[in-house]
């Protein structure tokens, strides 16, 4: 009989695969499978989308997928890669290192390892700006849930914080301009007293908060804010159970106080599953990589 934590992990999976029919689209004009890095032993595609009209070089955006760090794959971006070429800009679909691989019992590729890959994945943009059009100095990340965790620390964490990793292109920036964080999970330690996610959230970081409070810190956004950080819009569903709002509701405070551009939007009504195109993504993304 499964444990209420299994059982949270699974229909929250169940959502995943919900989610992924806002990707549903043909492939035609994208570029499919291409080898961005190496995570360990596994190598790390990407789907690109690139403008076929305007003068470049074009500003660019990185698209990662949720799943408690457990499942989901690039496949869930694909319609919004085409869109988002056919408004001006680069965009990359990502996948990275996933917790389901296991040895004897214990995730593979546990926290940072997901990280590293998405942080490979913006320098593999820059590596190749010229090849593609691309704005090296515009970057942008979006994702939604644990996709949105990801996204978060791309934009606030810095090279000293020692989390770039070595899964590829050395030598290049792994800053993002702005991000987009849908339902994305900000302090993992209050995740894990709130939510349902307490299984993903072990297997991430190797124990219950009280175990290894570090790599909990280590792992939240919120413990990075500064001054500095990129403009940030948090989308968020009010009636959210898998990611409360109270994750919102203090990166908000922490980057408020910090002097760091932050829109909160709370979209009433909502659970988790809700479109990262709600309530002027677009605008948000236009106004500051393409401004």
């Amino acid at each position: 009989m499964r444990s209420p934590a299994s059982r949270s992990l699974v229909l929250f999976l169940v959502l995943v695969t919900a989610v992924l029919s806002w990707g549903q689209a043909s492939s035609s004009g994208i570029l499919e499978g291409i080898t961005y890095g190496r995570g360990g032993d596994t190598d790390l595609k990407l789907d690109l989308a690139v403008p076929q009209s305007g003068k470049g070089p074009f500003p660019a955006l990185i698209f990662l997928f949720g799943g408690a760090w457990t499942g989901g794959s690039r496949s869930q971006y694909l319609n919004a890669i085409r869109k988002a070429a056919e408004r001006g800009y680069v965009a990359a679909t990502v996948d990275y290192r996933l917790l389901r691989e296991r040895v004897d019992g214990r995730p593979k590729y546990p926290f940072p390892a997901q990280l590293h890959d998405v942080k490979a994945a913006v320098r593999w943009l820059r590596a190749n700006a010229a090849k593609y059009g691309i704005n090296a100095d515009r970057i942008g990340a979006v994702g939604w849930s644990s996709g949105g965790h990801l996204a978060l620390l791309l934009g606030v964490t810095r090279p000293s914080d020692g989390l770039d990793g070595q899964s590829g292109s050395p030598g290049f920036s792994s800053a993002v301009q702005a991000v987009v964080s849908v339902a994305g999970i900000v302090d993992l330690a209050d995740m894990y007293r709130t939510s349902s996610l307490q299984a993903p959230l072990i297997d991430l970081l190797g124990g219950l908060p009280e175990e290894v409070p570090h790599a909990y810190q280590a792992a939240s956004p919120i413990s990075y804010v500064g001054k500095d950080s990129p403009p940030v819009l948090t989308l968020q569903g009010d009636q959210d159970t898998t990611v409360p709002p109270r994750q919102a509701e203090a990166l908000d405070r922490a980057m408020k106080q910090a002097g760091a551009s932050h829109t909160l939007i709370i979209l009433r009504g909502k659970g988790h599953a809700i479109s990262w195109e709600s309530d002027g993504a677009w605008e948000f993304l236009d106004a500051h990589l393409k401004n």
